[in-house]
């Protein structure tokens, strides 16, 4: 059996990145910085610290072949900040700001529920529920009566993804 459960969010993670180039890296890194502060200094008067987070550094240099690592561009300086909204009113507004203030990628959105345990065991029993009706339904077809459950099995899918492998990689 299957079952949905659609619940409204009570909490959005926002994933976002700050790219900056140089061919010095001190102004790369400085840029990046810089950056960072300005989104901070505009997100933490609405969001506890707790909920700012600073997932992934990464320093790159980058060249026109990087086989032969010929011709060199700059050094690349990536950061993922991760942002936990309580209050989904302000979405919006931190959305709109965040890129004002520097973010240069918007890695991920992600509507979440804090209660996804409940609402998690509220669609699993409605999936037993429809399993039994559904096995109901079969065995009178057939001139039969249903039995006990021979085989339960869950098939989980995860809906929401962590934060690897934003700034287009593979392993890190």
């Amino acid at each position: 059996g299957d079952a949905d459960v659609k619940v409204a969010p009570d909490e959005i993670v926002l994933i976002l990145g700050v790219e900056t180039s140089d061919k010095n890296l001190t102004t790369a890194r400085n840029q990046n910085d810089e950056r960072v502060k300005r989104i901070l200094a505009f997100v933490k008067p609405g969001v506890e610290s707790k909920n700012i987070q600073t997932e992934q550094i990464r320093v790159e240099p980058h060249y026109r072949d990087n086989y032969n690592q010929t011709d060199f561009i700059g050094f690349f300086v990536r950061k993922t900040i991760v942002i936990t909204l309580k209050d989904i009113v302000k979405f919006e507004d931190i959305y709109s700001g965040v890129l004002e203030n520097g973010a240069t990628h918007v890695h991920g959105i992600q509507f979440r529920t804090t209660e996804l345990r409940k609402y998690r065991d509220q669609a699993r029993a409605l999936a037993i529920q429809a399993a039994q009706e559904k096995a109901n339904a079969m065995a009178k077809t057939l001139g039969q009566k249903a039995g006990k459950p021979y085989s339960i099995q869950e098939n989980y899918s995860n809906w929401w993804s962590w934060y690897d492998r934003w700034w287009g990689g593979g392993s890190m």
